[in-house]
């Protein structure tokens, strides 16, 4: 309408204000009337510019003549989608862009930005992880029946200060065919060596080591090798490059999101691959599993693997059930033949058969079933987990006969975005035995845990161990970078523990992002037993409460370069005992509260 209401104000002054002026019998005006005077400036036509009226002459047509001139190939003879360019990666050379070897940042021909050289579809990439760890702690620490660093002591439990000083480097070499950026690479090859060097303190004896005559500090060093795998693509099922693909050899591998019932980097065959355009995807996998370095947590590859395999085969499908959400059906199985070997870890400690109830060898398989989503909707975001554990185990601790596994596990963490900041509740249930001379054991237990979840390695009970004193030797409540009550000697080294009370965990928390290079994050945790039934028996007491404390922790994360690259953590956790806590570790003069501070340093390439 606008446009039109123009137009017609245009051509009424092209008919009204010019041809009313050339009409021949207009008025000359009268003497007494003024003489009209020059328009103002601002009306007065640009030069080069008319006002709008009909159109008087037109330009003289072009007439463009090019005796000898080629006729242009016609459309079909050039490529439709692409020019060849002859090694395309160096082109860019001549805009100036070069590779510098040490600059993980821009082109890089050992990050594998460019092909190797004589080649045109063969990539290097090197890696480079540097994981720095200072930790002061504390927890309760038994005093040794033989021995103690205090003589005069009467104590069941002695001082509870200690500090771990940890120093990791990961370097890891692969070598790809295939242009990666938009399908899975062809043929891959990758290596991954970890040196770790460990310095421990402690203030009472036989904690470090099982022999009395040791130091209460020890240093120790361990070079292991983390991945060695071949990875082969067997083909493409589509145009969009859906993919099957084997990889052979020692990798990296989790069963769930959140690393609550196994992950780890074992050796293993495994195939993989996705469907319809990557909605669907899903893993084949055997794992058999490798003894670790009791100090250091790395592969031990000098040592024979353990007689525990791992079957797993899942299923994932994005956006099911609502879109932006990832669910996960997974079976796995554990098939563990170690009943016949005696294994001692490093330190001397016996790990399997654990020292806890009649102390003899056992054997176990269990089925895991389970149901895993990730994802959000909107602002809400959900991470849940459920597993349940069926199985047989050859020897129960409490009978020395056959039981049967009859166990589950249920987690979820909703969280909510605000603008910068994401609010999140955390919530865990793993069942507890409630009658340990039955023949069933109900009281979950894992493979091998490494549960991002509750504030992870910042929270208390998910970083310290535990030790289980007086219901067992070489035993803890928990492990290491685990969350489940499982009596294990070691997670590392030692058995699944289905006789166990279980646990439960509720918590808040949030991590707020004041910029992009500061992150910092809160976590209140309470932690109970599900079921002390297995406590009491261990400990022949008539009660003992469930309730394990409170877990405060705080973490500050800072990326000075807004990457990856460079990563400075430090973070604190105070654990406030409750009941149950007090009455296993109940002394004169005992500490009213636990602490565990860890600084961390991660510097990649």
């Amino acid at each position: 309408m606008r446009g039109g209401f123009i137009l017609v104000l245009t051509v009424a002054a092209a008919l009204c204000g010019p041809a009313r002026a050339a009409q021949p019998d207009a008025e000359p005006p009268s003497a007494d009337q003024p003489t009209a005077t020059a328009p103002p400036k601002d009306e007065v036509p640009l030069d080069g510019r008319r006002r709008p009226g009909r159109v008087e002459s037109f330009p003289a047509p072009i007439d463009q003549t090019n005796p000898g001139a080629v006729r242009a190939p016609p459309p079909e003879a050039f490529p439709a989608d692409q020019l060849p360019l002859p090694d395309r990666w160096r082109v860019i050379e001549a805009v100036g862009v070069h590779s510098r070897w040490l600059d993980p940042y821009n082109q890089n021909t050992i990050k594998g930005d460019r092909p190797i050289k004589g080649t045109e579809d063969w990539f290097f990439t090197f890696s480079a992880i540097s994981d720095t760890v200072v930790e002061p702690r504390s927890f309760p620490i038994p005093f040794s029946v033989q021995t103690t660093n205090r003589p005069g002591s009467l104590d069941v439990f002695g001082r509870t200060k200690s500090l771990v000083l940890s120093q990791t480097i990961i370097a890891g070499v692969s070598f790809v065919k295939g242009s990666t950026a938009f399908k899975p690479p062809e043929l891959e090859f990758r290596a991954a060596v970890a040196f770790n060097a460990t310095y421990v303190q402690v203030p009472e004896k036989r904690v470090l080591s099982v022999r009395p005559t040791e130091p209460t500090h020890r240093n120790d060093g361990w070079i292991g090798l983390q991945e060695a795998f071949v990875d082969y693509h067997i083909h493409n099922v589509s145009d969009r490059y859906d993919f099957d693909s084997l990889r052979v050899g020692i990798q990296p591998f989790s069963t769930d999101f959140r690393g609550f019932l196994f992950q780890d980097n074992q050796l293993g065959v495994r195939l993989f691959g996705n469907r319809d355009n990557n909605r669907f995807q899903y893993n084949l996998a055997w794992f058999r599993r490798l003894e670790k370095d009791t100090n250091s947590g790395l592969n031990d590859i000098k040592q024979r693997p353990r007689h525990d395999d791992i079957f797993v085969a899942n299923l994932y499908r994005q956006d099911l059930p609502f879109p932006g959400v990832t669910s996960q059906v997974t079976v796995v199985h554990n098939r563990n033949r170690e009943a016949g070997r005696i294994h001692l870890d490093d330190n001397g400690f016996p790990v399997r058969p654990a020292l806890i109830g009649d102390l003899r060898p056992r054997e176990y398989d269990v089925t895991y079933l389970g149901y895993n989503a990730d994802g959000h909707v909107g602002r809400l975001n959900l991470t849940a987990s459920a597993y349940a554990a069926l199985g047989k185990d050859r020897n129960s601790i409490f009978t020395s006969r056959p039981a049967k596994i009859r166990s589950f596990f249920v987690a979820a963490e909703p969280s909510y975005d605000l603008d910068w900041m994401r609010v999140r509740v955390s919530g865990l249930f793993a069942s507890g035995d409630k009658n340990p001379y039955d023949n069933k054991e109900t009281g979950f237990d894992a493979i091998f845990e490494n549960p991002q979840f509750a504030g992870a390695d910042t929270s208390y009970w998910i970083r310290q161990t535990i030790p289980f004193a007086g219901g067992g030797r070489a035993v803890a409540v928990n492990g290491r970078n685990g969350v489940l009550n499982s009596l294990r000697s070691s997670k590392d080294e030692g058995q699944s523990n289905f006789n166990n009370p279980g646990t439960m965990l509720l918590g808040v928390g949030g991590d707020a992002d004041i910029s992009p290079q500061w992150r910092v994050s809160a976590n209140i945790n309470h932690l109970w037993f599900a079921n002390t039934s297995v406590v009491q028996a261990l400990r022949q007491e008539g009660s003992i409460p469930k309730a394990l404390g409170w877990d405060y922790s705080v973490a500050a994360i800072y990326r000075p370069k807004m990457t990856q690259n460079v990563v400075l953590r430090a973070s604190a956790a105070v654990f406030d005992p409750g009941k149950g806590f007090g009455d296993l570790f109940a002394r004169k003069g005992a500490d009213n509260a636990y602490y565990s501070v860890l600084l961390n340093a991660i510097l990649s390439f």
